[in-house]
């Protein structure tokens, strides 16, 4: 979050900040105010303090001198201010308390070299690859929820039958496909100098506020608990809704050195997601989906160095494309586009031909989002208490968290199945996966299983 001497000094940029995130039941206004009555509660409180010292250290005096009525009134007197004091004190911890809550629901403020916008139209296009030398194309490429299913490697129906809509089942070398995704990026990111953490699913609330998750989206997720079980009810848990909870939670109220930075982690976790504020969009396919899988990069710097490791952040998310040789570009998100939590943002995404969106390239198809490289300097770690020493012997100071999708992994299954299709209905695998597909060359599909076997046997 930020910090109260930062909204104090920079009023009208967290204003604009509010403004272009449209979260217009944040009350700036109240909190200069309680921050005003808070800071006049702490000098008032230090001036009483001050006065009681003096009024105390006269008692002993009056007494040896004889003048014990005096002494009296100065005890008495010792005593109305021990009673004020305890009176500010309260008012100024239920202040503190509530400017802290109010201080949770405010954004970061986007960095002056952000675009200016209030959407994803806005956004600034940085760079294009991998359309010069592209694949030829089949005349019509059939969208990958079609493709799945006739090629019985997608699920739609059964997953529906078992968790609903939004879930779906991966099968035979859809699902071996996903499993070489998984350690073919995990891969990249350990030539990159990530240290692999697998973390726990389950978070708590205290962890989805840290990051910034709470108290503004907890309609997007899941919450563990409330089941028929009564030990259930008082469960603080919700569903991993991205590996950067858990993981930049890892060092929640710690103190680190300056020679233990940068820390650079990779997760892989499954995500559950309810999409609330997203119905009626994506709704065929594996685009956005309740439960998807992804490696999560997650890393912890020094300030002066969080803009450079952005920039580096989003290089290592770019080499899974690169080496899968997907077309995508990078864009620069406006700041009416940012995140909560983001100072900065760049977004991968890669391009699936399947789907005439009319916002693609030229060739038609769309921009999937692949990750999301985001630098959000101290405002998760103000949240979660992320500090560290600059030297041993120097004050505590926050450091900056940054994390990117190294890559979500749906979507890039949707680019793979879309771009390397071949005009017989068979997908090409990308060269780089092959050694994690032993070998294999082509995804040429299964034979249905049940009725719809039958059927497909009578049509023929």
């Amino acid at each position: 979050m930020l910090s109260r001497q930062f909204v104090r000094e920079h009023t009208e940029a967290v204003r604009d900040a509010l403004a272009l995130r449209g979260t217009g039941d944040v009350d700036l206004d109240a909190i200069l105010e309680l921050d005003e009555e808070w800071r006049e509660l702490k000098a008032r409180g230090d001036d009483l303090r001050h006065q009681r010292n003096e009024v105390s250290s006269k008692i002993g005096e009056l007494k040896q001198d004889g003048k014990d009525e005096e002494a009296q009134d100065a005890i008495e007197r010792s005593q109305e201010l021990k009673a004020e004091i305890q009176e500010v004190e309260q008012r100024a911890d239920d202040l503190d308390e509530e400017l802290t809550e109010r201080l949770l629901e405010v954004p970061n403020v986007p960095q002056a070299d952000v675009p200016p916008g209030e959407d994803e139209s806005d956004n600034e296009e940085v760079r294009r690859v991998g359309f010069e030398d592209g694949r030829d194309l089949p005349d019509d490429v059939v969208p990958h929820y079609d493709l799945g299913e006739e090629m019985e490697i997608i699920d739609f129906e059964r997953g529906a039958k078992v968790a609903g809509g939004g879930f779906y089942f991966l099968k035979g070398d859809g699902a071996r496909l996903e499993h070489a995704l998984m350690a073919f990026m995990r891969d990249i990111h350990r030539e990159q100098e990530y240290t692999e953490v697998f973390p726990p699913i389950p978070v708590t609330s205290e962890s989805m506020r840290g990051t910034g998750q709470l108290p503004k989206f907890n309609e997007d997720a899941y919450r563990v608990g409330g089941g028929e079980h009564d030990d259930y009810e008082d469960d603080d848990l919700w569903l991993c809704p991205t590996a950067e909870v858990p993981v930049t939670n890892m060092y929640r109220d710690d103190i680190l050195l300056a020679d233990d930075l940068p820390i650079k982690h990779q997760a892989y976790t499954p995500n559950f997601r309810r999409e609330a504020g997203e119905h009626g969009t994506e709704t065929r396919g594996i685009v956005r989906v309740h439960q998807f899988n992804k490696v999560e990069l997650v890393n912890f710097v020094e300030p002066d160095h969080s803009d450079e490791r952005l920039d580096a952040l989003v290089d290592e998310a770019e080499e899974v494309l690169r080496r899968l040789e997907l077309p995508y570009r990078v864009v620069k998100l406006c700041g009416g586009d940012l995140t909560f939590a983001s100072a900065k943002t760049f977004d991968i995404e890669v391009w699936a031909p399947g789907d005439d969106m009319d916002h693609g390239p030229d060739r038609g198809g769309r921009w999937l989002e692949v990750s999301s490289a985001s630098n959000f300097e101290s405002f998760q770690a103000r949240r979660a208490g992320l500090r560290y020493r600059p030297e041993r012997h120097e004050s505590a100071e926050y450091l900056h968290t940054l994390n990117a999708s190294g890559l979500a992994l749906p979507r890039v299954m949707v680019a793979i199945l879309e771009y390397y299709q071949n005009d017989d209905g068979t997908v090409t695998v990308p060269e780089a996966l092959r050694p994690y597909l032993d070998g294999q060359e082509v995804i040429e599909g299964h034979d249905p299983v049940g009725e719809s076997a039958v059927g497909a046997g009578e049509k023929e």
